[in-house]
């Protein structure tokens, strides 16, 4: 590895900020997620050497709610310090927002086992529940919320081999199956009540400093939610034909508590806020995206330009059929763009269609030339061909859409380098 990473520690936060601003960096922005990367081969054992803890005291992980957690007994280097050695800014995604369900008794269950029962909970983007699944362990977690109007019920199931991979469980039971469920999903709504993290998101961004930058994250616009995490993908178009009013008034609520919530973070100091929406064109086809996510955009984006604040939307799925459409979507920032072989989408792509007028990319390495199949030929030249895009107009790289657990740190560390090394 060469010195220069430890001797002349970039501020990769100052770099994140001067992109964002539209300001020129002292070096290209690098920076994303190791987190799957570092759980899994911290659990399998086989995380490199260089990155055990060789005498370094065992400081506090700064991990997101999306991280499955390391045991504290693991002798492995804190994942900032991962970062700092190998030389890429530490992305943090962080909820900028909670929610207390008012009214609602949240009880779950895991493998048939009641583990936890709270009335009125605080609650991240619900019906995800990040920080209340069971994470370390294969199994079933069943979630209950029960409202004076109602009860709904979601299922998340992590696998053994999810969890070798350091994933976590996913929702395969969501809580609206048909109109039935509208009015304990309507009570939930109507009763929930606005929690800021804003010093919760201060606080890590002050704990990881310049080797990283926090993003605050915002819940996923209204038609993303409903298709992801309250009806389910296959599910909901079923629905969406069938029991269209049903749509229609969850999609006005949805809408109206994420107008609210944006007010809220007029309280918020950061410059830069974004949508937890998983952008994908095969599944939000354009048709959908230009009826039921371009106003929706347009409008909450204006509403945030307003505080001052710059936006993004965690874009990680193919966005071929969608990049003639984003520029119209007031987005400043694509994050986590994926580009192939990862997706459909290259790169050129989406470079050529937004280098006018467009959302800033923030992403562009697509995991799979980090893994051995990809010769050191071809990733060397794709990573030239990038480089040399990001000297022609501003970029935040990255890796689409993290470090996966067979990806070759060594290719990150090559990344670092030519960074280091390229005059903007």
């Amino acid at each position: 590895m060469s010195s220069n990473k430890m001797e002349t520690q970039p501020n990769i936060y100052k770099r994140v900020i001067d992109t964002l601003k539209g300001q020129k960096p002292d070096r290209l922005a690098f920076v994303d997620r190791m987190e799957l990367w570092y759980s899994s081969h911290s659990r399998a054992g086989t995380l490199p050497e260089e990155f055990k803890l060789s005498g370094l005291p065992n400081s506090p992980q700064v991990i997101s709610l999306f991280t499955v957690p390391v045991s504290e007994r693991l002798p492995v280097m804190p994942l900032t310090e991962v970062h700092r050695r190998v030389g890429m800014g530490q992305q943090l995604q962080m909820i900028l927002h909670a929610r207390r369900l008012k009214g609602v008794e949240l009880v779950m269950s895991f493998n048939g086992e009641e583990y936890y029962r709270e009335a009125d909970p605080v609650v991240e983007f619900f019906p995800r529940l990040f920080d209340k699944l069971v994470r370390d362990k294969p199994g079933e977690t069943i979630a209950r919320f029960i409202t004076p109007r109602g009860e709904l019920t979601t299922r998340s199931v992590l696998s053994p081999e999810n969890l070798e991979q350091g994933a976590v469980p996913i929702m395969n039971i969501h809580p609206v199956r048909s109109i039935e469920d509208f009015p304990a999903f309507e009570y939930i709504f109507e009763h929930a009540e606005f929690v800021p993290e804003y010093e919760k998101v201060n606080a890590t961004q002050d704990q990881i400093g310049e080797i990283g930058f926090v993003v605050p994250v915002l819940n996923r616009i209204p038609f993303q939610q409903l298709v992801l995490d309250h009806v389910g993908e296959i599910a909901f178009f079923y629905m969406l034909s069938d029991q269209p009013d049903l749509v229609e008034k969850m999609m006005k609520l949805l809408d109206q508590v994420m107008q609210e919530d944006i007010r809220q973070v007029g309280n918020y100091a950061g410059i830069y806020v974004q949508f937890d929406d998983n952008l994908d064109g095969m599944i939000t086809n354009p048709r959908l995206f230009k009826t039921y996510c371009l106003p929706s955009y347009q409008r909450y984006t204006d509403m945030l330009h307003t505080q001052g604040k710059k936006i993004g939307s965690h874009t990680d799925g193919n966005l071929k059929r969608l990049v003639s459409l984003l520029p119209d979507s007031g987005l400043d920032v694509c994050e986590s763009f994926s580009p192939a072989p990862l997706t459909e989408c290259t790169f050129n792509e989406a470079w050529q269609a937004w280098q006018l007028r467009g959302p800033l990319i923030w992403g562009g390495i697509p995991s799979p030339i980090l893994e051995l199949e990809t010769s050191e030929e071809d990733f060397h030249a794709y990573v030239e061909q990038v480089l040399q895009a990001a000297i022609q107009r501003p970029m935040i790289l990255g890796i689409g859409d993290m470090l996966m657990p067979n990806n070759l740190v060594e290719r990150v560390q090559y990344i670092a380098d030519q960074v280091g090394a390229l005059e903007l």
